[in-house]
């Protein structure tokens, strides 16, 4: 009797990121469509953002730090001052451009000559100064959270990992930050740094500031989660085949127990911009004129009437629809990663 041998199974070799979109979270994602509908329109205010100065073209001084003749001259991508224009503008380009002196609101696109279809407050072009705003909304969100989350991953690993007196000495400092309310604390930061440079930039202070407040939070939710993480087998391992407790805490405890801060880290980018919009329109942001979402609501304040209702919808339009896609892609997120709602 004779037998065969059977050929080989192939096996389909998938690249990670192949996985990575066919597995079981993003299936989840793509079939929710509020979190699709999210990160579409997030995806459009970062495009917006980046290509800032093909939406709202730059003028006057802007125009001229860019070595630029003719505003059209922005849309060549052939030369230097396109690939200035998008990546590294000047300070300039982020004044709003004022079209007239007049406090009174004008309507839109009624200023001959100029591109103000949602009307300008205090001579001020609010269409400029929601488009440049909107990349100052997401440097400003991006910057703040990235390096919150840093700080408090890794003093949040620390604390759960070691845990005896390391753990108990960031645990009482976290509650002492957590005894106050987050934007007292964030304004009497700011008002501090102010006070030492008045006058100056406030982009650092303001995300010196936010830094110092917001690590806290981060730093509680991955104690949590590494508390469990340092449990597990492969920890065991790894301490057994002598890797030492940094490289420990970085490749195997932090990768395995940042599900729960990534996604809470999505939901604060919409918070951010939020929070910086409410500086300025206290007064302690950016300086009256800058392309930033708050000075535009502030300039709103005096001008709440039905005959002049473009001053404050558009730029609480932008407000929500920003906070409204991070939201529910930050919601849909989570649901996806939760393996206890797969």
């Amino acid at each position: 009797m004779t037998t065969t041998a059977s050929a080989p199974i192939a096996i389909e070799k998938r690249g990670a990121f192949q996985m990575f979109w066919t597995g079981p979270a993003m299936r989840k994602m793509r079939r929710n469509p509020l979190a699709i509908g999210g990160l579409v329109i997030t995806l459009l205010f970062a495009l917006m953002a980046l290509f800032a100065p093909l939406v709202a073209k730059p003028t006057g001084n802007c125009l001229r730090d860019l070595d630029m003749t003719t505003q059209n001259q922005v849309y060549n991508p052939l030369g230097a001052p396109f690939w200035k224009a998008v990546f590294t503008p000047p300070a300039s380009c982020y004044k709003i451009q004022r079209l007239s002196f007049a406090q009174e609101p004008a309507p839109p696109n009624s200023i001959p000559g100029a591109t103000a279809p949602f009307g300008t407050v205090n001579g001020y072009n609010i269409f400029y100064g929601l488009v440049w705003g909107t990349r100052t909304a997401l440097k400003m969100a991006f910057t703040i959270v990235g390096i919150t989350l840093v700080i408090g991953v890794m003093l949040g690993a620390i604390s759960g990992f070691y845990g005896g007196w390391i753990d108990n000495l960031i645990q009482r400092f976290i509650d002492v930050l957590f005894s106050m309310p987050g934007l007292v604390l964030t304004v009497v930061i700011l008002t501090i740094l102010r006070a030492k440079n008045p006058g100056g930039d406030p982009t650092w202070p303001i995300i010196l500031a936010y830094s110092v407040a917001g690590w806290a939070g981060y730093a509680r939710v991955i104690r949590g989660d590494v508390l469990k993480t340092r449990q597990l087998e492969y920890v065991d391992a790894a301490r057994g085949l002598g890797a030492r407790d940094m490289r420990m805490i970085i490749k195997h405890i932090i990768p395995n127990s940042v599900t729960t801060v990534f996604t809470i880290a999505v939901l604060d980018l919409a918070t951010i911009p939020l929070s910086v919009a409410a500086l300025s329109f206290l007064g302690l942001g950016f300086e009256p004129g800058y392309s930033e979402w708050g000075q535009l609501v502030d300039f709103a304040r005096a001008w709440l009437k039905p005959e002049y209702w473009y001053v404050l919808v558009f730029p609480a339009a932008f407000i929500i629809m920003f906070s409204l896609a991070f939201n529910l892609f930050g919601d849909g997120l989570r649901d996806a990663l939760d393996p206890k709602t797969r």
